[in-house]
């Protein structure tokens, strides 16, 4: 549990509200079963290499979601033949079915597709978003339940950099979260039916392209009832699950007016503190701030802990990981913080090459998993507040999606292939 130093508020990642759906050896959701891109424990590879490399699959079309897994299958997005899709792999690698929607929104970015969002199961469906619009549950054996599509019921998104955000379940919905130049908002829809549960506006005035939201939200507990915490134009706020009531925000990140800034990583909660990247990294202006979750109303005046103007990450979401927060940077730094005060622990650094990193880093058994965009995959010694280079192998594909690992093996989602890897 996650408790704030508040006695009057206590706020808790919603980790278990569908325990009984999901088992332990699950990883449901982009971020995984505690949305902290981590797991303990484990004997997970030094290398993702071809000695280690397990099977790989070929896709049928290009995707950047991370694949998720339930119930011993895999599950990902991706094109086929030109329409949005959902794919179902045996942990063999095996193709077990394929549940086919409306024709394709390819985007346009380099490192954009139709299928950026990830998928989200409860166990018993699996829920998927498109760039096309469609909104969709689906059987674990691949029958349609339920289709709705966003953009022709509220029309087109205006991200410049296509979409990023994942659809998250509460304990009745589905929640997808719109932030753009245009009307925002959030929306659950009944995960049974599809329905319209509840549409609350979520609207606030920015500098240019800062209306721009890509991160997905967290699921919360704050009292003993589920609420959404959501980031984007320059705004945390929680929402009531059940209602879309708004019960929190927080501003002021961004009081130079900057240009530009879109909110891409996702935040990480420790300890009743959400760190929150924002700023440019990519362009030597990074921004991470640490939000105290307690109060209610307007807490822009008392919710900011700390600041720090010279480290932060632009597009991938930090780990946590023993109580700390991880990151790895734009250009391949690496950096481990204490949350609470946003103090570095230590940092040091993958080497130095032009390419970006796109992919968000995760955490097994002590190995750090991170990919460059170019296809190159490292992993780092992270044990015992240390870290030391273990291995860097190319795929010899882009890589976008994150790893995800699950009982020693770990699942990686290249341009053209799904990917396993375990020590041998």
């Amino acid at each position: 549990m996650l408790r704030l130093r508040s006695g009057l508020i206590v706020v808790t990642l919603a980790v278990s509200s569908l325990a009984a759906a999901c088992s332990a050896a699950d990883w449901p959701r982009w971020r995984g079963p505690a949305d902290t891109g981590s797991v303990d424990g484990g004997n997970y590879p030094d290398s993702l290499s071809p000695e280690t490399l397990i099977w790989k699959t070929p896709l049928p079309g290009k995707g950047c979601s991370t694949p998720i897994l339930v119930g011993k299958t895999l599950y990902l997005t991706a094109p086929v033949d030109g329409r949005d899709a959902l794919l179902a792999f045996d942990l063999s690698g095996k193709q077990l079915w394929q549940a086919i929607f409306a024709q394709e929104d390819a985007g346009k970015h380099r490192n954009g597709s139709g299928s950026n969002a990830s998928p989200v199961s409860d166990g018993k469906s699996i829920f998927v978003y498109f760039k096309s619009g469609t909104l969709a549950a689906v059987s674990t054996t691949g029958k349609t339940l339920w289709t709705t599509n966003i953009v022709e019921r509220f029309g087109k998104d205006t991200l410049y950099w296509d979409h990023g955000t994942s659809p998250v379940l509460t304990s009745r919905h589905v929640v997808l979260a719109r932030m753009h130049n245009g009307e925002s908002w959030l929306a659950a829809f009944d995960r049974q039916t599809g329905e319209m549960a509840w549409k609350t506006d979520r609207n606030f005035q920015t500098p240019q392209e800062g209306d721009h939201g890509y991160a997905t939200p967290l699921v919360i507990m704050r009292d003993g009832k589920e609420a959404l915490l959501t980031w984007g134009a320059e705004h945390l706020t929680m929402h009531d699950a059940e209602s879309g009531k708004l019960l929190w925000t927080c501003g002021n990140f961004n009081p130079d007016a900057e240009k530009l800034w879109p909110s891409i990583s996702t935040p990480v909660i420790v300890n009743g503190t959400a760190v929150i990247a924002f700023g440019r990294n990519d362009r030597g202006k990074p921004r991470l701030h640490g939000i105290r979750l307690d109060g209610s109303g307007d807490v822009t005046a008392t919710a900011h802990a700390w600041l720090r103007t010279d480290v932060g990450t632009f597009v991938p979401s930090a780990a946590v990981w023993n109580q700390h927060v991880y990151l790895v940077r734009d250009g391949g730094e690496v950096e481990c913080l204490e949350p609470a005060s946003g103090k570095t622990l230590w940092k040091d650094a993958f080497p130095k090459h032009r390419t970006n990193f796109y992919s968000s880093p995760v955490i097994a058994g002590g190995r750090f998993y991170a990919p460059r965009e170019d296809g190159m995959v490292f992993v780092a010694n992270v044990a015992g507040d240390k870290f030391r280079v273990l291995s860097q192998n190319d795929l010899q594909e882009p890589v976008i999606g994150s790893p995800i690992p699950v009982d020693g093996r770990i699942y990686l989602r290249g341009e053209r292939h799904l990917f396993c890897f375990a020590t041998k």
